[in-house]
């Protein structure tokens, strides 16, 4: 049974309506096409209307859907073939984040993401896709190994934040993310970082600096997350709402303020009513992009990505 979030349930309703009709129609002599017809164009319109005109908290409620695809998923529909890498020879793996060598079109790309659960026990098997230091440090190890072997990178970012928790940070949680911005910063190879779900502060740019960062129309990108945000300057959940309106963290907003590079669309209504066509937009783009950003030297490729990144935030 799909999820219905609260916004969705008028639309649901009059398809639930649509059903009954098209049942009468089927079971009795009644001639209700023309009320059917014009019931399916009343749905559409409600759901054009809806999903053109939703609020930064809708799309953050989006992004969250339990029913929206993760990384694995998108791996899974992209690829031909995917062999998954592990650990980060220091310390163990960290399912939370997962990678390795996959094959799109014939191509061979390193493709690295948070992953979160399905059920109860994936969700603590992955710790809700919150990455402990040793999950940024196999991010690294497998980019430095895409560098070695020339292959481009791919990283799909969708986390609530870093584990927050003490052990994270005794072994190094700030240290990890911190190198890998700045070693993401001079990788030679192509790096392209797709934002498919949430993208929350230091935990989503760990593996967020790239050639290209693009975001799914429903994801949401900010230093801090609306509920968290609404604690600390009002000391409480209830405002955020209004928390999610003054972090402008959608797709929109950071395009709007040069922090990312790219919007790709979802089918109406969001990703995860059609996982299909999401994946196949997201690796047509992905594919268009590897193949400018081929034709530029690595030298070029660094030094773009170093200016676009120091430049974010500079106000003439």
């Amino acid at each position: 049974m799909r999820t219905l979030l609260d916004f969705e349930q008028p639309i649901a309703d009059l398809e639930a309506k649509l059903v009954d009709m098209e049942k009468l129609a089927e079971e009795s002599s009644v001639d209700v096409s023309a009320a059917i017809k014009s019931l399916s164009l009343g749905i559409g319109k409600l759901r054009t209307e809806t999903f053109t005109n939703l609020t930064r908290w809708q799309r953050v409620q989006l992004s969250r859907h339990p029913d929206r695809p993760y990384t694995l998923d998108y791996i899974k529909i992209m690829c031909e073939e995917f062999h998954e890498l592990f650990g980060d020879r220091t310390v163990k793996d960290d399912p939370a984040i997962v990678g390795g060598l996959g094959n799109i079109d014939g191509e061979t790309y390193m493709i690295i993401g948070q992953q979160k659960g399905r059920n109860t026990k994936q969700r603590q098997f992955r710790n809700f896709g919150m990455a402990n230091p040793e999950g940024y440090r196999k991010a690294l190890r497998l980019m430095r190994m895409a560098e070695k072997f020339d292959v481009p990178i791919i990283t799909l970012i969708d986390t609530p934040g870093a584990f927050p928790g003490l052990e994270a940070e005794e072994r190094g949680q700030g240290e990890a993310i911190a190198r890998n911005i700045k070693e993401m910063m001079t990788i030679k190879v192509p790096i392209i970082c797709v934002i498919i779900g949430e993208g929350a502060s230091g935990g989503a740019l760990g593996i967020a600096i790239g050639d290209q960062v693009l975001m799914l129309e429903n994801a949401w990108y900010s230093v801090i997350s609306p509920e968290n945000c609404s604690t600390i300057l009002w000391r409480s959940w209830e405002y955020k709402e209004q928390a999610a309106e003054a972090l402008k963290l959608t797709a929109k907003d950071m395009l709007k303020n040069k922090l990312i590079d790219g919007i790709i669309e979802e089918p109406l209504g969001g990703a995860h009513l059609d996982w299909e066509t999401t994946a196949e937009t997201i690796k047509q783009r992905i594919k268009t992009e590897t193949a400018t950003l081929t034709k530029k030297s690595a030298q070029k490729r660094i030094s773009e990505r170093i200016d676009k990144f120091c430049s974010m935030g500079v106000v003439n």
